[in-house]
């Protein structure tokens, strides 16, 4: 499957399928993507929103990263989801690392990445070790009462 995919940046016609990704995923409210990704298009911002399309152009997979304020070449990935039909199959790995190449040329030292302690974020939890992310630090609560953030750390010198 990974030999029929491209990966590119993300461009206003992709919102749609963006938020159906977000939405299969039951990460957050999709409605909100598009006041998200505002900054990127308009070139007001340093995030970088990327997508990872299918050979017959369907977006599959969405991933945002955005520079720590107030830090020296730390970037956070907020958000990275593969369509779960395409989940288990290498997709997020290949994303994973063409965002931190791409951030590489930007002269990124680390990357963050922050997760739910909830059970249902299990699987999450699992993925990020696996392409070579370290957990750091669980803020309690952080989320909510009984939601622990989980961060993650790795070095992409």
């Amino acid at each position: 499957m990974k030999n029929n995919l491209s990966i590119r940046e993300m461009s206003p016609s992709d919102l749609s399928a963006a938020k159906l990704i977000i939405e299969d995923n039951k990460m957050f409210p999709s409605e909100l993507l598009h006041e998200m990704s505002m900054p990127f298009f308009s070139q007001t911002s340093e995030e970088k929103w990327f997508v990872v399309e299918s050979s017959d152009k369907q977006v599959i997979a969405i991933a945002y990263c955005s520079p720590e304020r107030m830090t020296e070449g730390t970037w956070n990935l907020l958000l990275i989801a593969v369509l779960q039909s395409h989940q288990g199959h290498g997709v997020g790995r290949l994303l994973i690392e063409h965002v931190e190449s791409a951030l590489v040329q930007k002269q990124a030292r680390i990357m963050l990445v922050e997760t739910s302690g909830l059970p249902e974020y299990e699987r999450t939890r699992k993925f990020y070790p696996q392409c070579g992310y370290t957990p750091v630090a669980v803020i309690p609560e952080y989320y909510g009462q009984g939601d622990d953030k989980i961060v993650f750390w790795k070095s992409l010198m």
